[in-house]
């Protein structure tokens, strides 16, 4: 009789082939209280599940952890997706964990994640559709419980940074029936009003407590807003549909109005300075006009007409002065020189020749005397000496030859 002999590695690769074969066990949520709960360096977190009944060993290794929103504890009540599979070294087999909820989510969960990938599909979560939030905002909606601690926070840290901010709360409902209706009811009715950004929001709470702002009635009212939304639900670990949808997310209310509320006073020490910045900066660009302004007065001094006409008539003035020194030297030229043909005409004169003894002769025809021949015995003739005329006949012509 031939008998089959299997390893233990053999056995233990057979069996974790059930498991692997196995629909139900690679994908499958298990629910239990957390017990033996160890956080280890590598960031793998070792774990057990219990309940009344047994207990089964689990591990979440590193890479896993974005599945895991809190922290664990002993006591916990969990819902674990995970997959069961043989650990063969050790023979025996766990539940290795993906995601891990606190117990009542598991549902909600899936939910929230079906209509997460609807919406995103929509293009609802898309950056461009994102608008800006206001830096300067004057008129503050807020979408909230009227007497839960969110309002409270946002107040005080509104009151804090800008008292001179207004704040027009919408009490609606943040959980239970007929909360996602008011929530949408409190965004159109801010929407309609003249509001710079619209806070919706509440303190934190489990995924029951937090699940009117993971309604798609609430998700669109906040895409289809004309006014720029912050979302602020929960604690900073909660993430809702209302945080993937609004232009910005705050972790927390407190955060919001820290996003949505400019600080007054900074800003003030901001214009300040600058304020004390411009005056320097317009006293120097003051001083350097007025040096300028002053280089162009000694300019248009020296440019100006009148400085000109000046100059002018200065020239005029020492040309007159060198055109009277020319004159005065040439009328002494002339007169020197006229004096020189003075004497040099007295010689020449016939006055000169008068004064002399001798005469000047004409005859009734006005014409000058000089010869004998001019003249007959009976002719009138004048006789021109210094000091008048005399008036002869002629009785007698004698002609004279000198040799």
């Amino acid at each position: 009789m031939t008998r089959n002999v299997y390893t233990v590695g053999q056995v233990n690769a057979y069996i974790k082939n059930m498991f692997t074969q196995d629909y139900m066990l690679n994908r499958i949520y298990v629910k239990g209280e957390v017990s033996n709960c160890k956080y280890h360096t590598s960031g793998h977190i070792y774990f057990s599940l219990k309940d009344e009944s047994g207990t089964i060993a689990c591990v979440m290794f590193a890479g896993q952890r974005g599945g895991l929103s809190f922290r664990m504890c002993e006591g916990q009540q969990i819902v674990v997706l995970g997959q069961v599979n043989v650990y063969e070294r050790g023979g025996s087999y766990q539940l290795y964990a993906r995601e891990i909820r606190l117990d009542g989510e598991g549902v909600l969960y899936e939910r929230f994640q079906a209509l997460k990938r609807e919406l995103e599909e929509m293009g609802m979560f898309a950056s461009e559709y994102k608008m800006p939030i206001p830096a300067y905002a004057r008129r503050i909606g807020v979408v909230t419980a009227p007497t839960g601690a969110a309002i409270r926070d946002i107040m005080n840290i509104s009151r804090r940074r800008n008292p001179f901010v207004q704040l027009i709360l919408y009490p609606a409902l943040v959980q239970g029936e007929g909360a996602k209706e008011s929530i949408v009811k409190g965004i159109r009715m801010l929407d309609q009003d003249d509001i710079d950004v619209i806070i919706v929001g509440r303190g934190g709470g489990s995924i029951e407590d937090l699940w009117a702002f993971n309604e798609e009635e609430v998700a669109r009212a906040i895409f289809y807003c004309r006014t720029p939304v912050i979302s602020a639900v929960g604690h900073e670990t909660d993430t809702t549909i209302a945080d993937y949808v609004a232009d910005l997310r705050a972790p927390t209310p407190s955060a919001a109005a820290e996003l949505a509320v400019y600080d007054y006073w900074k800003t003030q020490e901001q214009v300040d300075v600058r304020r004390s910045q411009l005056q320097g900066y317009l006293r120097r660009k003051m001083e350097v006009s007025r040096l300028r302004i002053e280089k162009y007065e000694t300019k248009l001094k020296y440019l100006h007409p009148e400085h000109k006409l000046q100059e002018d008539r200065q020239r005029l003035v020492d040309t007159e002065e060198k055109l009277h020194m020319l004159l005065h030297r040439k009328v002494e030229q002339y007169r020197h020189r006229f004096a020189v043909y003075m004497e040099q005409m007295k010689g020449l004169s016939p006055l000169q020749k008068l004064n002399q003894g001798y005469a000047y002769i004409e005859d009734v025809d006005k014409k000058a005397v000089r010869s004998i021949e001019q003249v007959r015995c009976g002719d009138h003739l004048s006789a021109y000496v210094t000091d008048g005329s005399i008036q002869m006949i002629v009785e007698s012509v004698k002609e004279e030859r000198h040799g």
